[in-house]
């Protein structure tokens, strides 16, 4: 099992944030997965064997950006269904789960502050908490420092991540029983 599949069954927000990641890689290195291959795959501790799957797999990951039209910029349909599943399931939440109540609560501030500055470019409180972990990292990746008056928001956007990717595992977990 890769990367992304072993967090795909263990944690959608982490898997979804991967992809995102994945993407932006790809096109980092503009398509060119002998490019991938020695700045990237290479330096995996892992047989010859397995670099030579994940290399299978960046290519496949490659074809369907380019079939859906997002090699510039975008999201690959199967992951944007994720999102969209965790949107859903975050509205039945927040009226049939006292816990994440709770938790929105406390970080539905932070995502109408967000939802203000993104100007109707993003609308979906999802897509927001996303974005916001999704900077951090690449923030962090970058060696950037983070302002410390964001990180209440982005903890919150973490716990929020968090709560629903258990839940989401959860289900599937009950319904592939």
């Amino acid at each position: 099992m890769n990367i992304a599949e072993n967090k795909k069954q263990n944690n959608i927000s982490e898997y979804i944030i991967y992809m995102y990641q994945t993407e932006d890689l790809i096109r980092v290195y503009e398509f060119d997965i002998e490019l991938i291959k020695q700045y990237v795959i290479k330096h995996f501790p892992v047989s010859d064997e397995e670099k030579t799957e994940m290399a299978e797999w960046y290519k496949d990951i490659m074809a369907q950006m380019e079939k859906e039209g997002i090699k510039e910029k975008g999201h690959l349909s199967t992951v944007q269904n994720h999102v969209d599943q965790l949107s859903r399931m975050m509205d039945d939440l927040k009226t049939s789960d006292e816990e994440f109540k709770k938790i929105y609560e406390h970080t539905a501030p932070y995502i109408k502050e967000s939802l203000e500055l993104a100007h109707g470019q993003i609308t979906d409180e999802i897509q927001i908490c996303l974005n916001g972990i999704y900077g951090l990292l690449l923030a962090r990746m970058n060696g950037r420092e983070v302002p410390q008056e964001l990180m209440p928001g982005i903890n919150a956007f973490g716990d929020t991540l968090s709560y629903l990717s258990y839940k989401y595992k959860q289900k599937n977990f009950l319904s592939d029983n």
